[in-house]
């Protein structure tokens, strides 16, 4: 049974993209299938999460091969709890896509979209639940290939052209992804994540060093860790409205919960990584600083994206229970507001027909409600009291405040951060949602209930992870001892072989 429950939020998306494709004919089919397989695959992951928080790290090898020769699955707290927000936020936005017509839309979209989105899915849940090195390079192999298809879905030349930015750096860093998976086998002979993680004790200390730094590259250039995020200001805003929200609050997360995964597994510490906190500071700072030049209101958000990467690198930096509860609970927390974000800023494009925040400032407001699903998020973005973006920053800052050395200065640029991100929220929502006598009065809204209820739905999350903070935050919690105590990961993967 738990082998059934591990395989299908990869399996499930696989065999309906399949599927998908046979019904190209039938545009509701399509719809129907796609919502039905991603309903089945959040109820799926919510068990997991259940499953793992009270019985701990579930696992299973496929095939009948054991570990660490066959392939292992495996849905701990951190892995569960990821892809159940993930699942839910990828519902979401497949229903405001949906509503919008994108899905719908030109000659091509009706073929390619749906089987792609179904792959991207199946690619996330096969991120958060492989158990080795090999099927996780496969997993983001199945996202960018489904990826690409989605970026430049009945584009233009300027999406060609930022696509092709976006897929050359994806395949330079899947080639460094390979290299990395290739030195790792030739120095312990194994791919398997708990394996690895045991025999890593039996390595030269510099080429642990050098795997640990390898891994952290790939990494940060899929969740964007500046200076490595030069494709993402380029590329995301140039897609269409859903795929970016889709793209921003997941992508990028997989690459986090790649980089938290490896470094507590394999090259665990037992003091702050003076490296990674310097790398969480120059991101924080130029991400913010970068949103606040920008007068495009999706460039604006795609550089407070990357900002946002260094809040969750600032956890992992600590490298102790509190920090990586924090980075657990910012994650969470930051896949709703910012798939929220750009699914609002998608309406209110499509309303002003512009992007640019000098045009919407002359341009016709939105309507109350879209001002309304914009700010809940915004605030919490900004770490406003009491949503939910306060709360993890809370814990981040309190954990950083019994540190020393660099963590001052990470706990500064976070405060300075937070403050330049809500200067950055007030001046877009004084441009696009502030009335005034020399504006005319707000648009009226066309009143597409699937687009408003599924940016409501995630606006909704968004506020469910603040008034669960309290039961989130102790699963966080739990999971970042389980990041720490390696054992029951070791345990549930080999069994009695586990040392």
């Amino acid at each position: 049974m738990t082998a059934w429950l591990l395989v299908a939020p990869m399996l499930l998306p696989v065999l309906a993209a399949g599927v998908s494709f046979t019904l190209s004919g039938s545009r509701v089919a399509q719809q129907v299938l796609g919502v039905t397989v991603l309903t089945l695959v959040l109820v799926d992951s919510v068990v997991l999460l259940v499953l793992a928080e009270r019985e701990g790290p579930r696992a299973a090898t496929m095939g009948g091969w054991p570990a660490p020769l066959g392939i292992t699955l495996l849905a701990d707290r951190l892995s569960a709890l990821l892809l159940t927000v993930s699942v839910a936020v990828a519902l979401a936005v497949l229903v405001f896509s949906i509503g919008q017509g994108f899905a719908d839309s030109g000659r091509s979209s009706p073929v390619a979209f749906h089987p792609a989105y179904l792959l991207l899915t199946g690619g996330i849940g096969l991120a958060y639940l492989a158990g080795d090195l090999f099927n996780l390079f496969v997993a983001f192999e199945m996202m960018l290939t489904s990826s690409y298809v989605l970026i430049t879905l009945g584009a233009g030349a300027d999406r060609i052209r930022a696509g092709m930015t976006y897929t050359i750096t994806s395949l330079a860093s899947s080639l460094l992804f390979l290299t990395s998976i290739a030195l790792c086998y030739a120095a312990v002979g194994t791919v398997n994540l708990a394996d690895l993680s045991q025999r890593m004790d039996s390595v030269p200390g510099g080429m642990v060093a050098a795997l640990s730094v390898l891994l952290l590259l790939v990494f940060g250039i899929k969740a964007a860790v500046v200076p490595l995020h030069f494709w993402l200001p380029d590329s995301y805003p140039t897609a269409p409205a859903p795929i970016t929200a889709v793209f921003a609050a997941l992508l990028t997360k997989v690459g986090v919960y790649a980089m938290v995964r490896t470094q507590t597994l394999l090259f665990p510490r037992d003091e702050t990584w003076t490296l990674l906190a310097v790398a969480a500071i120059v991101t924080l700072l130029v991400g913010v600083l970068g949103a606040v030049a920008q007068d495009d209101i999706n460039r604006l958000l795609s550089f407070v994206l990357v900002s946002h990467i260094g809040f969750m690198l600032f956890g992992l930096a600590l490298f102790d229970v509190q920090g990586l509860t924090g980075t657990v609970l910012y994650t969470v927390h930051h896949i709703a507001v910012q798939a929220g974000l750009f699914l609002v800023a998608g309406i209110v494009v499509r309303l002003a027909g512009t992007a640019s925040l000098t045009r919407l400032a002359r341009a016709a407001p939105p309507p109350p409600v879209v001002a309304g699903l914009f700010l809940v998020p915004a605030l919490s973005l900004a770490g406003v009291p009491p949503t939910s973006g306060f709360v993890a920053k809370f814990v981040l800052l309190q954990a950083g405040g019994e540190h020393g050395g660099a963590v001052p200065v990470l706990v500064a640029a976070a405060l300075v951060t937070s403050l330049l991100t809500l200067y950055a929220m007030a001046r877009l929502w004084r441009a696009v949602f502030s009335a005034g006598p020399e504006r005319p009065p707000p648009s009226r809204y066309p009143g597409n209930v699937l687009i408003l209820g599924a940016a409501a739905g995630i606006v909704l999350t968004g506020v469910g992870i603040a008034v669960g903070a309290g039961e989130i935050g102790r699963i966080s919690e739990r999971a970042a001892h389980d990041l720490l105590e390696r054992d029951g990961y070791r345990e549930a993967v080999l069994g009695e072989e586990a040392e």
